[in-house]
C-alpha cells in the first residue's frame, strides 16, 4: 500500500553551465588541400566544440574563395589580403578588388598581410608597400587587420606604432618576446596562438604565453599548416583547436573553460563580431 505522504523528489544535482564554443580565429579553409571536404571539416570541428571559424585569404583568388565559402555556411567569416609572400602581386587593381571585396557582410578583416624576411618570396620593398597599402585599407574600413610576421616582428611593430590611424589587430601565430608581445598589446592588438605551442621544443613561447593577459590572447589552427603535437605530419584543421586551448591552459595553469571563455570574448571583441561568441557546447553529463 502506497503512503498517503508524498515522498520527496530525489534532488537534482545542478547543471553545469555551457561551454563557450572555441573560436579558430585563423583557418585556411580555403586552400586547395581541403578541396571537396569542407562541410565534413566543419562538422567535425563543431563536433569538437568549434563555434566559429574565420577563413583568410592570402591572395585574391583566396580571398575571394574565402568569401563564398564564409557566405554558405553560417559557421564560417572571411578575412580578405595580400600575404607578403604575394605582395608582388599587390597592383592597385588588385588592392582595388580586395577593397570591393571588403563590402561583403561576411568579411570581418583584413589579412593576412605582414612582413616576412625569413623567405622573401616577395622584395622587402614591395611586401613593405603592400603592408602598408592593407594597414590604410583596414583603417578606412573600420576593420581589424590579421597580420604575418617572420623574421619581421620588429619592423612590423616599429611599423604598426608609426601608423595613424592604427587598426585594431591580430599577431597571427606570435612567436616573439615577451616584451614584443606588450608592445603589440599597448598598440591594441591582441596576440594568437597556434600550434607551435604544443611542441614543447621552446619553452620560451611558453612563458610567453604565460604572462600574457588572458584577455589578449585568442587561438588558431592556421590549417592545414602548423598541426598539433600528436598530429604532426597530418593536415591540420580546425577540430584540432581545442589541443591548442589546452596548451594554452597547461601553460597558464587555469582551467580549460577559463581559456575557451576568454579566448572567445576576445575574438568577438577583436572582429567585433558578437556573433562569434554565441555558439555554445553543451558539457558532457
Amino acid at each position: 500500500m502506497l503512503s498517503s505522504v508524498a515522498m520527496a523528489a530525489p534532488p537534482v544535482a545542478p547543471r553545469e553551465a555551457p561551454t563557450p564554443a572555441l573560436v579558430d580565429t585563423h583557418t585556411h579553409l580555403n586552400d586547395r588541400r581541403f578541396a571537396g571536404d569542407v562541410d565534413a571539416v566543419i562538422e567535425r570541428a563543431r563536433a569538437a566544440g568549434v563555434g566559429a571559424m574565420v577563413v583568410v585569404g592570402y591572395d585574391l583568388a583566396s580571398s575571394r574563395r574565402a568569401v563564398q565559402l564564409a557566405q554558405r555556411s553560417p559557421w564560417l567569416w572571411a578575412a580578405i589580403g595580400i600575404h607578403p609572400h604575394e605582395a608582388w602581386l599587390a597592383t592597385p587593381a588588385t588592392l582595388a578588388e580586395i577593397e570591393a571585396l571588403a563590402s561583403e557582410p561576411r568579411v570581418i578583416a583584413i589579412g593576412e598581410c605582414g612582413l616576412d624576411f625569413y623567405r622573401n618570396l616577395s622584395p622587402p620593398a614591395a611586401q613593405r608597400a603592400a603592408f602598408e597599402a592593407q594597414l590604410a585599407l583596414a583603417a578606412r574600413r573600420g576593420l581589424p587587420v590579421i597580420v604575418h610576421s617572420r623574421a619581421a616582428l620588429a619592423e612590423t611593430l616599429e611599423r604598426l606604432a608609426a601608423l595613424r590611424p592604427l587598426p585594431a589587430g591580430v599577431l597571427h601565430c606570435f612567436d616573439g618576446t615577451l616584451e614584443q608581445a606588450r608592445q603589440a598589446i599597448e598598440l591594441g592588438f591582441w596576440i594568437s596562438c597556434a600550434g607551435p605551442l604544443t611542441y614543447r621544443r621552446d619553452p620560451a613561447l611558453a612563458g610567453v604565453i604565460a604572462r600574457v593577459p588572458l584577455e589578449r590572447l585568442v587561438i588558431e589552427t592556421d590549417c592545414p599548416w602548423l598541426s598539433p603535437a600528436g598530429h604532426r605530419g597530418e593536415r591540420n584543421e580546425p577540430a584540432y583547436l581545442p589541443l591548442i586551448a589546452q596548451a594554452v591552459s597547461r601553460v597558464r595553469g587555469v582551467p580549460l573553460e577559463t581559456v575557451a571563455r576568454h579566448t572567445t570574448q576576445n575574438a568577438a571583441a577583436l572582429f567585433s563580431t558578437p556573433a562569434l561568441a554565441a555558439g555554445l557546447v553543451e558539457q558532457a553529463a
